[in-house]
């Protein structure tokens, strides 16, 4: 029998009000629904590097991993991502009390904001954003402060005095995604130097979301926040496996930063999923001494099918925003008459036989980004080629 409530409390928490079921589950569920080319969730249709799967099965027959892994991560993964971080960057970590092992980049943003946010914290977000930057806001008590990444040039660009403007005295904290979902835009040395100096002057904790380290094309480069001046003892970096070695489905992230501040984090994962991915993790460690040949490969694999999906979505008829990094093309389609992207994109399954996702949804203002799609290019290239051929009906 079930128990009736006389109260008129709703059931979800107020602070969740405004979140719903996300942007790409709906869009996924059209996908499979109507048997269209998934280009909307960002996820490779093809799994990585044989010797890291390989990897994997070898440390569950090995037991390894098949009981709790250690809170923090196994030593193994985390001195490889210790070594990770001072290899390419010249950071220092110590693997025993500045690293932390996560689920995924996305319990790391939440573990993060829910430690060092508290109720009427303002947190500063570079948007368009991923959708779980607001939930996680909502869910620490902060409130989110919006600095929009605009169209500029063929891309899109920070206002650096915007995002200065927006700093008050109750701003606690930034939120830096860099390289950057969906704009594929990659903040340059001399816009997070003046990033760098607005949080020392300022006093600011960072959060920095860095997973698509990897994915930087042409002439841009991908440094971290933490490197600058000043800057290590008040940043948390995030990086994950997920994006870097195309096994999105094992969800194994991580923390890196001070000691004060990775203990922070530890405190409030430790209670989200305590630990995860055990036999992954081993995995991870090993994929993380790959080569540079490997790194390099894949950055100039995911730039090719960058060119191969923009040239369509440009013969297609969508005005394009060329990316400098990430596996995300964000288009706006006002060239086909078109002003509503979340229409847009519901129709697009049954008038193409392709999803793609509404940039609307990662807006304060969706108005901001009403007429923006985001393609994702993270897929096979026959995939890509016939996504293009159905677009181009568009363009008829």
């Amino acid at each position: 029998m079930t128990r009736m409530t006389s109260s008129a409390r709703p059931l979800l928490n107020r602070r969740l009000a405004e979140f719903g079921t996300t942007i790409f589950a709906e869009m996924s569920a059209l996908a499979l629904s109507t048997g269209a080319i998934n280009l909307g969730q960002g996820f490779p249709d093809t799994d990585g590097p044989e010797e890291v799967r390989e990897a994997a099965v070898r440390a569950l027959r090995d037991g390894l991993g098949n009981q709790y892994p250690p809170g923090p991560g196994v030593p193994e993964l985390r001195t490889a991502i210790a070594a990770h971080q001072q290899r390419r960057y010249g950071l220092s970590c110590d693997p025993d009390t500045e690293v932390l092992v996560t689920a995924g980049a996305t319990e790391a943003i939440a573990a993060s904001l829910l430690a060092l946010v508290e109720p009427g914290d303002e947190v500063i977000a570079l948007e368009p954003y991923y959708d779980s930057y607001a939930a996680c806001i909502a869910m620490a008590g902060g409130r989110r402060v919006p600095v929009t990444l605009r169209p500029h040039g063929g891309g899109f660009r920070l206002d650096l005095d915007e995002l200065r403007d927006a700093v008050t005295d109750r701003t606690r904290l930034l939120l830096i995604n860099t390289p950057h979902n969906p704009t594929g835009t990659v903040l340059t040395r001399a816009e997070l130097a003046v990033i760098a100096e607005l949080a020392v002057e300022r006093d600011l904790l960072v959060v920095t979301d860095e997973v698509y380290e990897h994915l930087v094309f042409d002439d841009a480069e991908h440094v971290p926040l933490a490197t600058f001046p000043g800057m290590r003892e008040r940043t948390v970096t995030i990086g994950s496996a997920g994006k870097t070695f195309s096994f999105t489905g094992w969800k194994v992230g991580w923390v890196t930063g001070t000691q004060e501040l990775v203990t922070a984090v530890r405190t409030a994962k430790q209670y989200l999923t305590y630990v995860s991915a055990g036999p992954f993790q081993y995995a991870v460690a090993e994929a993380l001494r790959l080569p540079d040949s490997y790194f390099d490969g894949f950055r100039a694999d995911l730039r090719r099918k960058r060119d191969l999906l923009g040239d369509g979505l440009r013969t297609a008829g969508f005005e394009v925003y060329q990316p400098q990094g990430t596996y995300f093309i964000t288009t706006d389609i006002t060239p086909f008459g078109e002003k509503d992207a979340h229409r847009f994109c519901r129709a697009l399954p049954e008038r193409c036989g392709v999803v793609a996702i509404p940039n609307s949804v990662f807006y304060d203002d969706p108005a901001a980004g009403r007429s923006q799609v985001r393609f994702a290019f993270c897929k096979r290239d026959d995939v890509l080629h016939e996504a293009a051929a159905r677009l181009r009906r568009l363009a008829s």
